[in-house]
């Protein structure tokens, strides 16, 4: 198999942030959401051999373009963005996402002092805020996020909001935006490539815990993320297999969050992240404690 070229950096001083965008067929999104004259980051966009002008389009908006030959996934082509990377902060954003470079330095502020992994508070396009911190990962929290009763009232709790003025521990926040230190990203070994798309943003939040490493959403930073899920509907997809084979992989992994079977393993695995999530991040928590 060829391998990518990742093109080198452009002969200027190595911004702070690199942000790495994943993109398919993602021409349109690109033109809607990144369009902006100014950006003070080092924007990688892996393109996975899109079918439509999306490597142009995001070249034009001033991206270093990586093309993969083939569709690699999510995970695996977020970790290719981070190899072409000399920045000490990392931002993966989906192409449906608004970034504003003073929420970026907020999101900075908040790595220095509790690194880990941190998101902004997503707001959906007519400014609703999406609940991007989550609970814990159970099988029937899913069904319950989907609205389907009686798991909807079980998991009251598993959708976590942050508001302006606050900042909270999740179990782990969804993979349109979410930040951390190059460091701790070396740390924890990176996005899973076991999993093509869905569930590795669970993935990789919970093995940050597990490292000694908090997750939390940040609320005075609010990104607007034009959301539409490919498997919000009952009519059967592609995108649903993929789930599927994700969702396999990752109880798998987890069985503890099977219908919440597991509690002695669940105590063992996720005692801090047990404790915090849903708590309001303080100062004094630095980065959540080891057990």
């Amino acid at each position: 198999m060829s391998q990518p070229h990742i093109p080198a950096q452009r002969d200027r001083p190595t911004p702070r942030w690199s942000v790495v965008t994943v993109s398919y067929n993602s021409a349109e999104t690109l033109r809607r959401c990144w369009d902006t004259p100014f950006k003070p980051y080092d924007w990688i966009v892996v393109d996975n051999a899109s079918s439509d002008d999306s490597v142009e389009v995001a070249r034009a908006l001033g991206a270093r373009v990586i093309e993969l030959p083939e569709n690699f996934g999510f995970a695996k082509a977020n970790n290719i963005g981070v190899r072409a990377s000399a920045s000490e902060l990392l931002l993966f954003a989906n192409p449906d996402l608004e970034v504003e470079g003073q929420g970026l330095d907020r999101l900075a502020a908040h790595l220095d002092v509790h690194g880990g992994l941190v998101a902004p508070q997503l707001l959906g396009s007519d400014g609703v805020p999406q609940p991007n911190g989550r609970g814990f990962p159970y099988v029937t929290a899913k069904l319950g996020n989907r609205r389907m009763w009686p798991f909807e009232r079980m998991h009251a709790r598993y959708r976590i909001l942050s508001e302006p003025g606050e900042s909270r521990w999740v179990t782990w926040v969804i993979g349109a935006a979410v930040a951390m230190r190059r460091s701790d990203f070396d740390h924890i070994g990176g996005w899973n490539e076991r999993f093509f798309l869905y569930y590795e943003d669970a993935e990789i939040c919970l093995r940050a815990w597990e490292h000694g490493l908090g997750v939390s959403v940040l609320g005075d930073v609010r990104w607007t993320h034009h959301w539409g899920r490919a498997t919000n509907t009952f009519k059967w997809s592609r995108a649903h297999n993929l789930e599927l084979r994700a969702a396999w992989t990752f109880y798998g992994m987890y069985p503890e969050f099977v219908l919440g079977v597991s509690r002695p393993r669940l105590r063992r695995r996720h005692v801090v992240a047990a404790r915090l999530a849903g708590r309001r991040v303080v100062r004094a928590d630095v980065t959540a404690p080891n057990p």
